[in-house]
């Protein structure tokens, strides 16, 4: 795909610029950006983030690094591509969250920019690809919510200096 392909619609789902239709899940970002504070969505089937929505209602917070995306990942239920029942779904399963996953469809974060939200989608791919290797060894050690207050507490003085001067 090129820059020329993309169809560009406005906040009505208009088509603005570019020659080809919006996606089929146009009512899916619309939604999220109506609902969320998203500056962009980024919706995809990833293999390991797919599987994962295969099989679990939840990706657990395994590492913490996940907590990026919310305490946990919701999976969103299962609904037919492209509808408004799926839409509602995701806008439902993103909730306090920046990342979701979609019941045996595939993935969908967002962020304050396209960054961010490619930021996200790569760090959800990540954490399902880790969730399916420990899942082979066996049942993933989960981070409860005290030790995800912990490391919240851990990073807000994270790579802070000490004012302290030297033999003080």
């Amino acid at each position: 795909m090129t820059a020329g392909e993309l169809a560009v619609v406005d906040r009505r789902g208009r088509l603005v610029e570019g020659t080809l239709e919006p996606t089929s899940e146009l009512p899916l970002h619309l939604g999220v950006y109506d609902h969320h504070e998203a500056g962009a969505v980024v919706h995809t089937h990833p293999p390991m983030g797919t599987a994962v929505a295969c099989v679990v209602d939840e990706l657990p917070c395994i590492h913490y690094a996940l907590l990026a995306l919310g305490p946990t990942v919701r999976v969103a239920r299962y609904a037919t591509f492209g509808t408004a029942d799926l839409a509602a779904s995701v806008v439902a399963a993103l909730e306090g969250r920046t990342a979701c996953l979609m019941a045996s469809h595939g993935a969908v974060t967002y962020g304050h920019d396209l960054a961010a939200a490619m930021d996200a989608t790569e760090l959800l791919e990540w954490g399902c690809g880790v969730y399916v290797n420990a899942s082979a060894c066996g049942p993933p050690r989960v981070l409860d919510a005290g030790l995800q207050r912990a490391v919240v507490d851990a990073l807000s003085t994270y790579g802070r200096t000490s004012a302290r001067q030297p033999g003080g």
